[in-house]
């Protein structure tokens, strides 16, 4: 059976999305949805407010209840049938993050478990076909194919394989 690796944050847990809100609820600040899903969240701060992305993506709760990115549960349900399936988060840059992350999983995809669910730094480690990943940093050395995950990052970034939605992604491994 081939196996998958998933990203989490940008790829089925929309991060961006809290990035918004908690800037909107200390500043009164609301971006236009256009503007959230073209442009890098940094970009649109001004300079003496970017600090903020740290402080936030570091708070215990940032990660907890994201909202889950549109298809990724019915997709994944479905790849699930026909794939092995592992989550691959770059978590070890956020350890406040390992909780909430492993919780948001038992809560949104609970027949992946534990076992499948990998918590690391370098994505290389992982050995898998396919990683699905909205930072093409991870495909560097990774032995598989990198399938780019469109992303307010990424939209400008080349890649062979980029995929903008889940429903590409069921198009391209179902």
């Amino acid at each position: 059976m081939k196996r998958i690796a998933i990203d989490m944050d940008e790829v089925i847990a929309d991060a961006n999305e809290r990035f918004a809100a908690w800037y909107q609820r200390d500043h009164g600040i609301v971006f236009a949805p256009e503007q959230l899903s073209t442009t890098r969240f940094t970009d649109l701060l001004p300079e003496e407010h970017k600090y903020l992305i740290n402080e936030y993506v570091y708070h215990d709760d940032f990660f907890k209840d994201l909202t889950v990115i549109k298809d990724s549960q019915k997709v994944i349900g479905e790849l699930y049938k026909k794939y092995e399936i592992f989550i691959t988060t770059a978590a070890m840059e956020f350890p406040n993050s390992f909780l909430p992350k492993l919780q948001w999983m038992k809560d949104h995809f609970p027949y992946i478990t534990w076992k499948n669910i990998v918590y690391c730094g370098d994505k290389s480690i992982i050995n898998a076909d396919y990683l699905i990943d909205d930072n093409v940093g991870h495909f560097k050395r990774f032995i598989g194919q990198g399938i780019l995950f469109t992303a307010p990052h990424n939209v400008n970034v080349e890649w062979d394989v980029r995929v903008n939605g889940w429903k590409e992604v069921a198009d391209m491994l179902l």
